[in-house]
This record gives structure tokens, sequence and C-alpha cells, in this order.
């Protein structure tokens, strides 16, 4: 059998090993997901306090350098998603016919493009789980 996982699955043994495989790799992007998670909390803080103090140090304009570039400090504008409560409460205010905007919503729902598509999902007993 192809060791790179690539071919047709022919065979139950094939099937097993497939599957094998599969658990181990996504055991291994759990592990490397939490540590990601991790890392991004420990930045956010970080950045949290280096904007603080450059704001309230007169710094929010300069630039530093770094060894392989430059730091500079921005203003971000992070918008709400375009959520169905947030579309209908906003057609409630420019529509004032509760039943046309309730109609509006439930076409929007309706007609959105459905993708099918197949996937394994995983879950974990729960006594097994060790927590790091």
């Amino acid at each position: 059998m192809d060791t790179d996982f690539t071919s047709t699955i022919t065979t139950r043994n094939d099937m097993i090993e497939y599957i094998r495989k599969w658990v181990a790799i996504d055991s291994q992007l759990k592990i490397v997901n939490e540590k990601t998670k991790k890392i991004r909390e420990l930045k956010n803080s970080l950045t949290q306090n280096i904007c603080n103090y450059a704001q309230n140090n007169s710094l929010k304009d300069k630039k530093i350098s770094i060894s392989d570039g430059t730091l500079s400090f921005n203003v971000k504008k992070d918008y709400s998603p375009l959520t169905y409560s947030y579309i209908e409460k906003c057609l409630g205010e420019l529509i004032s016919d509760k039943k046309q905007v309730e109609f509006i919503i439930e076409y929007i729902k309706n007609n959105r493009d459905i993708k099918t598509s197949y996937e394994i999902k995983r879950t974990y007993d729960k006594k097994l789980q060790i927590d790091n």
C-alpha cells in the first residue's frame, strides 16, 4: 500500500490504515491548535499592553525598528458580523411593516447557497481526556 495515503482505498486493511493515520493527524492538529490558541492569547495580551503604553506616551505615530522590519501602531476597526438578527433590526428601522421585514428575512434564509460535503467528525471520550 502507498505510504503517502493518496491512493484509493481498496481493501479493509487499507481502510484501517487510513483511519489510523487520520486519527494520528487529527490528534496532532488538536495539539497544534491548542498551542496556537495559547500563543494567540499571549500575543493579544502583549499587544494590548504595548498599545496602551504607546497611546499613553505619544508613540502612536512612531515606527519602531526591529530585526526584520518595523512596527507601527494603527487604529483598526472591527465590524460586527452581518447576522440575521442584525439585518432584521436594520430592516425594522427602515420598513415599518413587520410582516415585510419577516418576509425579507425568510427569503434571505431560504435562498442561500448550500454546499454539501462529507466529513469525518471525531468525538472524544470525556473520561479519556487529559487536561494540560
